[in-house]
């Protein structure tokens, strides 16, 4: 497949979004009795935090109005998550519908949680975001056998295979 870098973004994105949507389900999935379990609110947690993250960098690009004021909220229920899900992911789909060449190579400023200010290109960020997506996902899975439940299956390789015979 050659695609220009917009359209492996968005196509990414896609992913994206069917991973979180598998996520929220295997959270749906687990057992009432294993839901009271330290694991379960951890991976709770993790995905809020990625959720915020996204938003903060939608912030950060000039694109919402007003960035998270947390990064790791504790005690969140699952409707609550689902919710944040649902409206970062559709912030980031307009985004993503605009977005073309030259808003990927936008050098933008921002300041860090820590303070220091820094400057990055948009693409590097989206990078950014996919990895830090990855990495949670996998603390998730991680954190929901440990809580005795079965994680979905998000990686891209999955995602992105088609089936053409046994």
């Amino acid at each position: 497949m050659n695609t220009n870098n917009v359209e492996r973004y968005r196509r990414w994105f896609d992913y994206e979004i069917d991973a979180h949507a598998k996520v929220l389900a295997s959270f749906d999935a687990i057992s009432e009795d294993k839901r009271a379990t330290p694991e379960y609110h951890k991976a709770i947690e993790l995905f809020a935090h990625m959720m915020l993250a996204r938003r903060l960098w939608l912030y950060r690009f000039g694109v919402l109005a007003e960035g998270p004021t947390e990064f790791f909220p504790k005690n969140l229920a699952l409707d609550t998550v689902k919710a944040m899900a649902e409206e970062i992911h559709a912030a980031w789909s307009a985004y993503f519908e605009r977005l073309d060449e030259a808003e990927m190579a936008r050098v933008f400023e921002y300041r860090s949680l820590d303070g220091p200010r820094f400057r990055n290109r948009i693409e590097d960020i989206l990078t950014q975001l996919f990895g830090h997506s990855w990495y949670h996902r996998g603390q998730i899975a991680m954190l929901l056998r440990q809580a005795g439940s079965e994680p979905a299956a998000t990686d891209f390789v999955f995602w992105s295979r088609e089936f053409i015979g046994e």
